[in-house]
């Protein structure tokens, strides 16, 4: 069940301890920029997830939309667990990995001509889909939904609408169904997950956390959401991810 905006509370720091911590990439860890290759992981980043990893013994993960492989060489030197692509990229024994789907290339093209035809607009290419952004064109958003539907109905994907993006991926990943993989591993089995996201897309990892005895955090906008807390930023995010640190010791 969905709690309204007005029961959102601000998580209290102790609930990480023992956890699982997943973590959303843009929007939660790092504000969203106007291009995805815009974003820039800082030193103290970098550290933040290093300490988190080791207070937690290893249980951090990073569930994205973007590629795996671009997040883990934002992180470099600091090797975190990726799952990319909402999940569909998992790494390790026991995860199938998917197929690049066979239209894929051809839906690329096609959407490319959207570039040319609204200034602003971008294709943004991932191995198992492609999204299109449309925040420096918000005037395309009709024209960028109607082309990914037509898409999805060609090629039997689906569209994942997220903030001012529609993206065309394979059907059945969401970051729900990632979470649960995760938990059924070491070292993630026996915690408690926590899940921090900001997106319409982060909805299935809070749903899933509260399945499994953990919590949901958003971040951002206060909404309707399957979280159970809310902080109002990324800023607030790493503030109080560096607080639950402290706590720890």
């Amino acid at each position: 069940m969905n709690r309204n905006r007005a029961s959102l509370t601000r998580p209290p720091v102790e609930i990480l301890r023992g956890a699982s911590l997943f973590l959303d990439f843009d929007g939660t860890l790092v504000d969203i920029r106007a291009t995805p290759e815009a974003v820039v992981v800082t030193a103290k980043l970098r550290r933040l997830l290093e300490k988190l990893q080791q207070q937690l013994n290893g249980r951090v993960a990073i569930i994205t939309g973007r590629a795996a492989a671009n997040v883990e060489q934002l992180f470099r030197p600091v090797q975190i667990l990726v799952g990319g692509s909402h999940g569909l990229e998992l790494p390790g024994e026991g995860h199938e990995p998917q197929r690049r789907p066979d239209r894929l290339d051809s839906i690329v093209a096609e959407l490319r001509g959207l570039e040319r035809q609204y200034p602003g607009v971008l294709v943004e290419e991932k191995p198992l889909g492609v999204a299109l952004h449309y925040r420096q064109a918000p005037d395309a958003e009709q024209a960028c939904r109607a082309a990914t539907d037509r898409a999805a109905e060609r090629s039997g994907m689906e569209v994942q609408a997220g903030k001012m993006v529609f993206e065309l991926k394979p059907v059945g990943g969401d970051k729900g169904a990632a979470l649960r993989s995760l938990m059924a591993r070491p070292p993630f089995p026996g915690s408690r997950p926590i899940f921090l996201g900001d997106d319409l897309t982060d909805e299935a990892g809070f749903a899933a956390a509260r399945e499994l005895g953990g919590s949901g955090v958003l971040i951002g906008e206060p909404r309707a959401t399957a979280a159970a807390y809310w902080l109002g930023s990324v800023a607030e995010a790493l503030d109080w991810l560096g607080r639950a640190i402290e706590a720890g010791e």
